[in-house]
């Protein structure tokens, strides 16, 4: 058997970052990836340009049960810091509105230049490889894999969750992590499209609008933790809130606000309740002024127009007939003849647009998902298994994602960096612990504790003057 320090389990963003982080502080490191190849998923991130982090960052950025969470692991490599270590693998920045893709705009890039620093610090990368079986042993763990066995004295788990599964996040790891103790928060499809029951889409479909998506649910109380939904200040009962270009397809409803609230939405489909949108159509403009506009178009301006031309300029036609249909409304019926009440019907279907949620794309579709191992079976600060030592974790694996753009990658670097970085304070840890105990013998023997005037050792965190240059990046 091979005797390795670090052996990381999942050759995704997270995995290729907590290798590389643990091999540059000297740790023998290997990878086991199930693919034929590392980074699958990377390469279809940011639409194959990989929006690999994003300038604006914050608690609201990320969810989970706790997403709080996050907090200390930023505290100790953050957005900063990834950016800094990109572009000494060689990833220039092109800065668009916030959001960082390589100056390539190849996802491709990322994955090549995280091979080579694997290549250059000698990280095995076991790829076509299974995993067999995980053992504890007196001095780490035996891995049985269909490459081989070998002992390793730490396991990182990067495997991912569900989302995509044909990129190699398929729930295989699962269950060595439950045989560790761990328990998972239920993993529900998060950043996806939803479906409504309405049978109006087929009517709706390619229709995009900057439109406010708001997610409740039928006669229950709901708040989510770590909702970045504005809603919720103005209404209490709204779950979340989203503001953007939204896609009005055959089966529901997609676009970037409609993902930022999936995850609700999917986490309540599998509670078993029942979520539905309003869609404010006009956001830009209050109940009255709406209404007054329209009075404008019905009523003193008409000019001998019909219900649905007096829409004309206001929203593409095939949703016109269906706000007009929702109404009761014949678009062909004269605007001047549709009564107050009727138009005031009219700015409600405007207004709040109702859509009950079915289901969703599902997890083939999904960009990441929501739930994991749950962040109470994890050391905050390290990442480390509270319940097995020697475990850690990183990456999607672990009960906290993040909203579009580039927040989930971010994540992955930081929590696989910081997984990897433990190594190295293990390490120096031990040293410093195997110093203290001589220090303390030598002191016995002396007839003192040797605790008097004794400076204290370096923590060996972000700013500790032991750390090697190569960690020396904010």
């Amino acid at each position: 058997m091979t005797d390795i320090d670090v052996t990381v389990i999942g050759g995704g963003a997270a995995g290729l970052m907590a290798a590389v982080s643990a091999a540059r502080c000297g740790a023998r490191t290997r990878v086991i990836e199930h693919m034929d190849r590392i980074g699958k998923k990377i390469l279809s991130t940011g639409n194959g340009k990989c929006n690999y982090t994003n300038a604006v960052q914050g608690l609201s950025c990320y969810r989970g049960e706790n997403p709080a969470f996050v907090l200390p692991v930023f505290e100790q490599f953050g957005q900063e810091d990834t950016v800094r270590l990109f572009e000494e693998l060689g990833i220039y920045p092109k800065i668009k509105n916030g959001y960082y893709y390589p100056a390539s705009e190849q996802a491709v890039s990322v994955v090549e230049v995280f091979g080579m620093e694997c290549d250059y610090l000698g990280v095995d990368l076991w790829t076509s490889c299974g995993l067999q079986s995980i053992q504890k042993t007196c001095t780490g763990y035996e891995i049985r894999t269909t490459k081989g066995a070998f002992s390793t004295k730490t396991v990182i788990f990067a495997p991912g969750l569900l989302a995509a599964p044909k990129t190699g996040s398929d729930g295989s790891a699962f269950p060595y992590i439950e045989a560790l103790g761990h328990h998972f928060v239920d993993v529900v499809p998060a950043l996806v499209q939803l479906h409504g029951k309405q049978a109006f889409f087929k009517k709706l479909a390619g229709i995009r609008a900057e439109m406010q998506v708001t997610l409740y649910l039928e006669n229950a109380q709901f708040q989510p933790k770590g909702s970045r939904g504005t809603a919720r200040g103005e209404n209490p009962d709204a779950v979340c809130s989203e503001r953007g270009e939204l896609q009005l397809t055959a089966s529901g409803i997609s676009g970037i606000p409609v993902f930022q609230i999936s995850r609700y939405a999917t986490r309540a489909l599998a509670d078993e309740k029942h979520p539905y949108v309003l869609i404010d159509f006009a956001p830009d403009l209050t109940d009255k002024e709406f209404f007054d506009l329209l009075s404008e178009r019905f009523y003193e301006n008409t000019h001998g127009k019909s219900a649905g031309e007096a829409l004309i300029g206001l929203f593409n036609r095939k949703l016109s007939e269906v706000l007009l249909s929702e109404a009761g409304i014949r678009s062909e019926l004269y605007a001047g003849e549709v009564a107050r009440a009727t138009l005031h019907r009219l700015v409600k279907c405007v207004k709040n647009f109702r859509v009950d949620i079915t289901g969703s794309n599902g997890m083939e579709a999904a960009q990441v998902c929501a739930g994991g191992v749950d962040t109470e079976e994890i050391e905050a600060t390290t990442l480390a298994s509270k319940l097995a030592d020697g475990i850690y974790f990183a990456g999607e694996i672990i009960d906290i994602d993040g909203t579009c753009g580039g927040y989930n990658l971010q994540w992955a670097w930081t929590s696989g960096y910081i997984a990897g970085e433990m190594q190295q304070r293990k390490e120096c840890q031990n040293r410093d612990d195997t110093d203290q105990s001589d220090k303390n013998a030598a002191a016995s023997r002396c007839g003192s504790t040797g605790t008097e005037n004794q400076k204290t050792s370096g923590t060996f965190g972000r700013t500790g003057a032991s750390l090697p240059d190569y960690q020396k990046i904010h």
